[in-house]
């Protein structure tokens, strides 16, 4: 564990980029040792979790009827987890991906902010917000937190992406206009829906 690592190894091992640790070295967040031939190594110990942080994993939906992949998202976050041996909490969220006043996200961007965290796990990147997660991310280049986001790949096409943020967006001032659970809004949002769908 007392092995020396190069400066692009600790970029992979923290997902940042070689500028980032850098910066973090001249702002004596991070130390370096040099070799004989004056290569800049790092210690692998510096970096261990006990020393960082926490492993948070933030799990959100946007509705009261989809408590079963809240659960499956859970689930899975908690799984991936344990099979890396983090020590690791949970949180869970309940509420739009356009909402930034979610307890649980607010929550999450506290613990970011107090130097908590060392390592974010989220299931997919809209699972923070649906506009605006690269603030997030920021944060966590900014105070060196690790960001682990299970599925990467992009299955949904330019134009099913923007239907469905229209219709997030539909939803969140429908829902303020009328009331979520007014038949108006319900049958607006089933003919929207629609509409979309045939685009």
């Amino acid at each position: 564990m007392n092995r020396l690592i190069s400066i692009g190894e600790l970029a992979e091992l923290k997902a940042v980029s070689v500028d980032t640790i850098r910066r973090w070295e001249k702002d004596g967040k991070i130390e370096s040792v040099r070799t004989d031939g004056g290569h800049r190594r790092y210690r692998l110990t510096d970096f261990v979790e006990e020393k960082l942080g926490k492993t948070i994993a933030y799990a959100r939906v946007s509705s009261h009827d989809q408590k079963s992949d809240l659960d499956r998202q859970d689930a899975v976050l908690s799984a991936y987890c344990l099979s890396q041996g983090w020590d690791f909490e949970v949180i869970r969220d309940l509420g739009s991906g356009m909402n930034y006043r979610k307890k649980g996200l607010q929550k999450l961007i506290n613990a970011l902010l107090d130097g908590e965290v060392a390592r974010l796990v989220i299931s997919h990147k809209d699972r923070l917000l649906r506009f605006g997660s690269e603030l997030i991310f920021a944060v966590c280049e900014h105070h060196g937190v690790e960001v682990v986001i299970l599925n990467k790949k992009e299955d949904a096409t330019f134009e099913e992406d923007l239907a469905s943020d229209v219709l997030e967006i539909i939803t969140v001032f429908s829902a303020r206009l009328y009331g979520s659970r007014s038949s108006k809004n319900k049958k607006l949002l089933n003919n929207l829906a629609k509409s979309v769908q045939n685009l």
